[in-house]
């Protein structure tokens, strides 16, 4: 028998005004209109049409907001969605779930921004995240680039290639709450590399630096010094890792959209 997955989706608000809301004219990025709709309605749908997810958990610091916009009131009504409202920092916010048996796992965690989000990203990305602690989900360089070449992220660069995060996350068990504690230490730093390398120990910095680590192996070796077993989940599709984080991205997504 399957178990249910509980799935968080994030659509909190930054500190500072969010410029993607400011130029929509809405008060919170995830209410920003991509394709003609809000954004967050697309991931949310997503998770609700898969045949694994169950309940969504909507974090946010204003569940208000969402109830009010005729756009995304439904979400408010939803059997299978209930809002939680989120701290200070994502980690501390999931940390806070947990403790309170507000989510159960297995939880897969992904964010409002995520506007391409399907049902095969989630097909690929839960089956082999099954049986692990933690597990996130990466894209690949040359993945991406063979599709879309002008597009930009945030690459870390290791043996097994150049990868940029998917904003998929799988908790399968309460051992993931180790990994989370450190996710909070360095959550203000999560785009820079070097930091977040330091924060996974001597070995995962100088492997990066030598080229002699796979990102594969890290992950795994990661783990192991926690005493759980975590994966790489390298996804398949490039738009894994396109995410509405400013104006090209959203012309960007608004075309595969209408393609």
């Amino acid at each position: 028998m399957t178990v249910a997955v509980t799935a968080i989706l994030l659509a909190g608000a930054r500190p500072i005004p969010d410029p993607l809301a400011v130029a929509a004219g809405v008060p919170v990025k995830p209410l920003v209109p991509v394709g003609g709709e809000p954004m967050i309605n697309r991931p949310a749908r997503a998770l609700l049409d898969h045949p694994t997810i169950g309940d969504v958990v909507i974090l946010t610091q204003r569940p208000d907001l969402f109830a009010a916009d005729p756009a995304t009131a439904w979400l408010a009504s939803h059997a299978r969605v209930r809002f939680e409202q989120g701290g200070q920092g994502i980690a501390a916010s999931l940390l806070d779930l947990m403790a309170r048996g507000v989510a159960t796992y297995p939880l897969l965690l992904t964010t409002a921004d995520h506007v391409l989000l399907d049902r095969a990203m989630l097909d690929q990305f839960v089956g082999e995240a099954q049986g692990a602690d933690i597990a996130v989900a990466m894209v690949e360089r040359a993945t991406l680039l063979a599709c879309y070449p002008d597009s930009r992220r945030t690459w870390l660069k290791f043996r097994d290639g150049w990868w940029s995060g998917a904003n998929i996350f799988w908790f399968g068990s309460d051992k993931a709450r180790a990994i989370i504690a450190l996710w909070q230490d360095v959550e203000q730093d999560r785009k820079k590399g070097w930091k977040i390398l330091t924060a996974f120990g001597p070995l995962a910095l100088i492997g990066a630096l030598l080229r002699i680590s796979t990102l594969r192996g890290g992950i795994a070796r990661i783990g192991r010094r926690f005493g759980l077993t975590a994966r790489l989940v390298a996804m398949a599709s490039p738009e894994a890792c396109i995410d509405a984080d400013k104006p090209a991205d959203v012309t960007l997504i608004e075309t595969i959209l209408k393609g």
